[in-house]
């Protein structure tokens, strides 16, 4: 048995899969998911497991080289867009739309979807390399 880091086992699968540039995706509870891309449904119930929870499991086990997030975060979810800018770098994360951020999706490598439920709480990770 696994000791500690993530232990669902798609989500590591899909990590350890993951090369430079590909993109991952955690999503709020109500972020829609192409059917092409594979969905990693973490979700138990409203809130569980939280976008912070999750966000801070990928970090630790995923190179990252840069982030995306939609820029109606900065009015409508000004917390999560803090937790997010102080665990990935303000500089590091790159302001989109959500409806662009929506068509991006269908270029995941997957989308993690979490019990989130407050606004515009979803991020794209570009994966980076450790080297």
């Amino acid at each position: 048995m696994k000791k500690n880091g993530i232990l669902n086992p798609q989500l590591n699968r899909v990590i350890s899969e993951m090369g430079h540039r590909d993109m991952l995706i955690i999503a709020d509870a109500g972020l829609p998911i192409p059917k092409e891309v594979e969905r990693v449904d973490l979700t138990l119930k409203n809130g569980i497991p939280s976008f912070t929870e999750v966000l801070r499991a990928v970090l630790s086990e995923l190179e990252v080289e840069e982030a995306y997030v939609a820029k109606e975060i900065k009015e409508k979810n000004p917390q999560t867009l803090n937790l997010v800018s102080s665990l990935i770098g303000i500089g590091e994360v790159k302001f989109i739309t959500h409806e662009e951020l929506k068509e991006l999706s269908k270029q995941a490598r997957a989308i993690v979807r979490t019990g989130e439920c407050s606004p515009y709480a979803n991020i794209i990770l570009i994966s980076g390399v450790t080297f």
